[in-house]
């Protein structure tokens, strides 16, 4: 029985590294092609370790704004459109062919050329979802700088730490940015607070002036610029620069990511790599070939899936990219989605199960997808892609179903895993297998592999994905385990963190001696190659699809005065996956004897929370107690226990067994914790399960 072509794919890519990415490197422009595909290496740290290392396309130069745009108006594509920006929150719909895009990004980065901006330069870009924000980040990749995003609307204090992180030499931002139905949220006073707060002082600050709330008084004297008079001014003097080509290695962006010590980590992306393992990633995997083909990547360019799916994998290929600024229920309702993808004939949607549990809540009966599928509109939509977090059968199931019946022929439902630092997915099911064979031959009829409900598909080209036991021996298919990686990582995998070799080798290399790239994640891979990825590590919480850092909201907690100690884990959520719920112990003379805090003081660490990290880190809850946050011997907070009792009690299990290492310091401690989790869920928690147990229903 011969092989699936997905696995011969994969075989390829991991026994014969270098002819398969030279093959995919020969599709995109090089100002310098490389002589090879791969150089492996060794690195030695200032501190005397050393470990493997790599290099992708070591001597090639590449531009990636090149060839997300320019060759593709060269070739005669420029009429094609590039980008529909869909808007609800403001009733606009804008599309950008090419040479329209072209001539936007061209114009801008020689107003960042005339305020600056250099190769090699660091910009901060802080952006709603609105057109500019993808103009300003080919912009600065056009002048071979580096960007680094972050999602707007993040706190200052947030913002401030990416600013000493990164050091940027400017801030592109806006005047606004609207969440869902709310009103505009002002970024004025989040950025200018942050540079207030920040050590390094970026020169300039660029805003982009909304209709729905203008940026009043632009301070020339502190480095405040107005984008749009900026660019006007630029257009009319024929202002415009052209490509800088940077060296395979180097950055096309950093990419922060929740650290353990609640300070984030700078991811950083390499333009070579980059620019190839997405440019197959977008064929093979999610089908987008080229001219005709429309992606609809329902994510925030503020995350690593807008990156890599809203802008630069779309653009590489020359298909068209949905951008799309609204919320996947209340703008206007659960139907958006599907309207996109009818209107624009979207061939791929990828979200997270978050939004189709927002979805299933407001329309369980699925009324308004059967509205738009019964008239044919989801026609073109060839599979529904979902990532972010681990997503349910039951969804699964559900959706295989409406597309089996609305969609395209065979149109599938596709669970993919990834993170910031694979800057691609590591596994899913290739809609396109072929593809990852020889891309100019488009072979009909090839069957994707079955998927199979609660598992991430097989490992993604490139990818060496291994179960280890906690001493980094690897484990019999079906056993469950840390999920780790072998080296090297595919191109669009990180290789350092930014300006930070050793937390690189401490973070991901330490645990495991330097033999695997440990991915925090645990798992198991089944007996048919499928990946099963089960659990986080025990101090990453995912909300809503976003990875934070329990350090940086105890952080935030422990800064209130009257806080001697914290722990934070996730609780369980139906529509979220995960809220964060929070463990305290007061520093007051007299603890108070009850498990429920005061409103008064749920209220202000609520609010510290909330201005340290963001409104999407608020608490589901809080308990407080003396003497009931285990810790082992060396003093690590046992935050698996902790979040063991909490899953419990929601579900009223108060007196199920939890299991405790034997390096904890002191067992007793897990019961008084216990206790107190009896008591907040008999006073408080009854509420909070039924939510709960609504929501799963719907």
């Amino acid at each position: 029985m011969s092989s699936h072509p997905q696995d011969e794919v994969q075989h390829h890519s991991l026994n014969d590294p270098e002819s398969f990415w030279a093959q995919q490197a020969s599709h995109l422009h090089w100002h310098k092609k490389p002589s090879k595909a791969l150089l492996r290496t060794t690195k030695t740290l200032l501190s005397g370790k050393t470990h493997d290392h790599w290099e992708w396309f070591p001597d090639g130069e590449i531009s990636t704004c090149y060839n997300c745009v320019d060759r593709h108006v060269l070739a005669g594509r420029g009429d094609h459109t590039a980008l529909i920006w869909d808007s609800p929150v403001t009733n606009t719909k804008e599309k950008y062919t090419y040479r329209q895009l072209l001539n936007e990004v061209e114009t801008f980065a020689g107003v960042l050329r005339q305020e600056g901006v250099k190769k090699g330069d660091v910009v901060l870009i802080y952006m709603p979802m609105v057109p500019a924000a993808l103009i300003g980040t080919l912009a600065v990749s056009r002048l071979g700088a580096i960007h680094a995003v972050v999602f707007g609307g993040f706190a200052a204090a947030s913002l401030a730490q990416r600013i000493d992180a990164s050091k940027p030499v400017a801030i592109l931002t806006a005047s606004c940015g609207i969440d869902g139905t709310k009103p505009p949220m002002p970024y004025k006073p989040f950025v200018e607070e942050a540079i207030r707060l920040s050590s390094h002082k970026p020169e300039k600050t660029i805003i982009w002036q909304r209709n729905e709330l203008r940026w009043n008084k632009v301070n020339r004297l502190e480095g405040q610029r107005n984008w749009q008079h900026m660019a006007s001014s630029a257009a009319k003097r024929g202002v415009r620069a052209d490509c800088v080509p940077v060296k395979s290695s180097d950055g096309v962006y950093i990419i922060y990511t929740s650290g353990t010590t609640g300070l984030p980590k700078g991811v950083l992306r390499e333009a070579g790599g980059h620019a190839v393992g997405l440019h197959l990633s977008i064929s093979y995997l999610f089908g987008i070939h080229g001219p005709g083909d429309v992606m609809f990547c329902a994510s925030d360019i503020g995350w690593v899936v807008g990156h890599s799916y809203i802008l630069y994998a779309p653009l590489l290929t020359g298909a068209t990219t949905i951008q799309f600024e609204g919320k996947p229920v209340g703008t206007p309702n659960a139907g958006t989605f599907w309207r996109i993808v009818e209107e624009y004939k979207a061939n791929a949607l990828f979200t997270a199960p978050t939004a189709l549990r927002a979805i299933r809540r407001d329309d369980p009966e699925n009324k308004m997808l059967k509205q738009v599928g019964e008239r044919g509109g989801l026609k073109t939509l060839k599979a529904l892609f979902l990532a972010g977090e681990r997503s349910e059968p039951s969804i699964i199931t559900m959706y295989q179903e409406l597309l089996g019946k609305y969609a395209a022929n065979e149109a599938q439902v596709i669970d993919n895993w990834w993170s910031s630092e694979s800057g691609s997915p590591i596994s899913g099911i290739a809609l396109t297998p072929h593809a990852g064979k020889d891309r100019k031959t488009v072979v009909k009829n090839v069957k994707t592999l079955d998927t199979k409900p609660g598992s991430a598909g097989k490992p993604m080209p490139g990818f060496d994905v291994r179960i280890v036991d906690d001493f980094g021996k690897e484990v019999e298919m079906g056993i469950m385990g840390n999920i780790v990686l072998g080296m090297p990582l595919a191109p669009t995998g990180f290789r350092t963190l930014w300006q930070d070799d050793e937390r690189f080798y401490k973070g991901y290399l330490k645990r495991f001696d330097g033999k695997w790239i440990d991915t925090g994640d645990a798992g198991m891979i089944d007996q048919d190659g499928y990946v099963h990825v089960m659990s986080r590590s025990d101090d990453i919480i995912n909300v809503a699809a976003h990875r934070l850092s329990t350090g940086s909201i105890e952080q935030a907690i422990s800064s209130h005065p009257h806080i001697a100690e914290c722990c934070v884990v996730g609780i369980p959520d139906a529509l979220k996956g995960h809220i964060p719920f929070a463990f305290v112990t007061l520093s007051t003379p007299e603890h108070p004897t009850s498990a429920i805090p005061s409103a008064e003081l749920f209220k202000e660490v609520q609010s510290l929370v909330r201005n340290q990290i963001g409104a999407i880190a608020s608490l589901g809850g809080m308990i407080q107690g003396k003497n009931m946050i285990p810790k082992t011997r060396s003093g690590k907070t046992l935050r698996r226990v902790m979040r063991e009792l909490i899953e419990n009690a929601v579900h009223g299990e108060f007196d199920k067994p939890v299991q405790v290492p034997a390096t904890v310091e002191d067992v007793s401690v897990v019961e008084v914790a216990r206790e107190k989790v009896r008591e907040y869920f008999k006073e408080k928690g009854g509420e909070l399960h039924k939510a709960t147990e609504t929501r799963a229903k719907l």
